[in-house]
């Protein structure tokens, strides 16, 4: 008779958001990392020739699931898949999601549903799949920001929507300690080499200057702390210094302060940018 142990499917790392960004890295560094403790990774995002290059690249089994989280449909194929296989989920990911920077009236409304979609039910929906197939030992990361300490004007739906994920991750690690699986809320502070900095341009041509912000980090150093932090099963993950202040002083110093900080951020001229007439770009 096989023992329960022996009865549990292939070991597997679950990474949504992998196509890019901190999921690429991520993907990488389980590559490096895990390989002795998963048989294979699931690598989940829209862009299949991403997924398959990275399978390429990785010595650990790779499965391409090539699905849009933001229809309910993909996300019963997945339920779907994970019911056949019934595999040992040791590690999920949700690294999905995306930012626009703008002014209230200048983000199509369609672009603020698919950001709340994404960010947030989309990774509700991920763990609530994976979860059945999680035991004692399995961990959960998501991957919030330190914007989800506060509110932020001209961010204020991708605030509010990392806010709503490191408060359901805060709250779903209590349910889940009896079981002993452990979820860690992740909150980095600006990434400067992402496609995070590529999306948000699109709505705020100044969302470049993001990648010469002081103390903005790679996402090969974000992905090391990550993933270190979540072995650990530490709640929240804040890598490094200033994510560390970040989160402590956004509980002492009142929002409309906080607030006011950073328009004084965005009033600072990038260097170098200016418009044809010399002046620099106007902050709205």
């Amino acid at each position: 008779m096989n023992t329960k142990e022996e009865e549990k499917g292939k070991r597997i790392a679950v990474v949504t958001g992998a196509s890019s960004g901190l999921g690429r890295e991520l993907v990488h560094l389980l590559d490096t990392t895990w390989n002795t403790k998963i048989d294979e990774i699931y690598v989940i995002a829209r862009r299949r020739e991403n997924l398959e290059k990275i399978r390429e690249e990785t010595g650990v089994p790779v499965r391409v699931l090539a699905y849009d989280l933001t229809k309910e449909e993909d996300i019963e194929k997945i339920e779907g898949i994970l019911k056949d296989e019934s595999p040992d989920v040791r590690l999920l990911i949700n690294a999905a999601g995306f930012g626009k920077i703008g002014r209230y009236d200048e983000i199509p409304r369609a672009q603020i549903d698919r950001m709340i979609d994404l960010n947030c039910r989309a990774a509700v929906d991920m763990t609530q799949i994976c979860l059945p197939y999680m035991s004692e030992g399995s961990r959960v990361m998501e991957i919030c920001s330190t914007a989800a300490f506060q509110p932020f004007q001209y961010l204020n739906v991708y605030a509010a929507s990392k806010s709503f994920l490191y408060r359901y991750s805060r709250a779903l690690r209590v349910e889940l300690l009896p079981k002993k699986i452990l979820v860690t809320a992740v909150c980095p502070y600006w990434i400067k080499n992402t496609e995070f900095i590529d999306t948000a341009e699109q709505t705020d041509p100044k969302a470049d200057r993001i990648r010469s912000f002081p103390f903005s980090m790679k996402v090969e150093d974000i992905a090391v702390r990550a993933l270190a932090d979540t072995e650990l099963g530490l709640a929240v993950s804040t890598p490094g210094p200033v994510c560390t202040l970040h989160r402590f002083f956004a509980k002492l110093i009142p929002a409309d302060l906080m607030m006011g900080l950073f328009e004084g951020i965005r009033r600072i001229p990038p260097a170098g940018r200016k418009t044809h007439q010399g002046s620099y770009t106007s902050v709205r």
